[in-house]
């Protein structure tokens, strides 16, 4: 197994450890930062989502940058990152921070890309992801970290809305946009599986 797709696993392996912190009733007091109170729970887990997300761009920039782009990787890659995500959304409306329809629907375009990318590998055909998929990816990890850090460090601000709230609705957003494009630009696939 080649170095990308061992950092792929790890991302995976800090999926429980992300789980277990926001779910167990752990009580580590909290940060005070500007007008707001981080749970120190929150934090570390912020720092680990982080962490698990920054794996994704530095395994596909060293499986790029030395030819080791392999289908194991191309199979893990993905579902690494609908794991992580998956995982922070549905923790963030057991938290009350973001509200369960809005999830319902990001969750449900990943489900139907990653069926219309199997009916494809089926058909021998690899879909790649597209442009917007990749912004779509990052505003949603950069969206779960903000509200993961309580607007942190927009919080000494008080602007007196939630920036975390805000990238989540333009996540929501392209997802919609991305799924979308996705469904149209790879619509042949469906028409022609057997």
């Amino acid at each position: 197994m080649n170095i990308p797709n061992r950092i792929t696993i790890s991302r995976i392996l800090l999926i429980p450890v992300f789980i277990l912190l926001l779910t167990l009733p752990l009580d580590w007091g909290s940060v005070s930062i500007g007008s707001n109170s981080i749970p120190m729970v929150h934090l570390v887990s912020a720092l680990i989502f982080i962490i698990a997300s920054g794996t994704d761009w530095v395994d596909g920039y060293y499986a790029r940058k030395y030819n080791l782009v392999t289908n194991l990787g191309k199979f893990l890659d993905p579902m690494a990152d609908k794991l992580l995500v998956s995982a922070a959304f549905v923790l963030l409306v057991e938290l009350g921070m973001a509200p369960a329809w809005l999830v319902i629907i990001i969750l449900s375009r990943e489900f139907a890309v990653t069926g219309l990318r199997l009916v494809a590998a089926g058909e021998g055909i690899v879909l790649a992801a597209g442009q917007m998929g990749k912004w779509k990816t990052t505003f949603q990890l950069v969206s779960i970290s903000f509200l993961l850090l309580h607007d942190f460090p927009f919080s000494y601000l008080d602007l007196g809305f939630s920036v975390g709230t805000i990238l989540l609705y333009i996540a929501l957003i392209l997802t919609v946009i991305s799924g979308l494009d996705y469904f149209i630009k790879n619509w042949h696939v469906m028409k022609e599986s057997k």
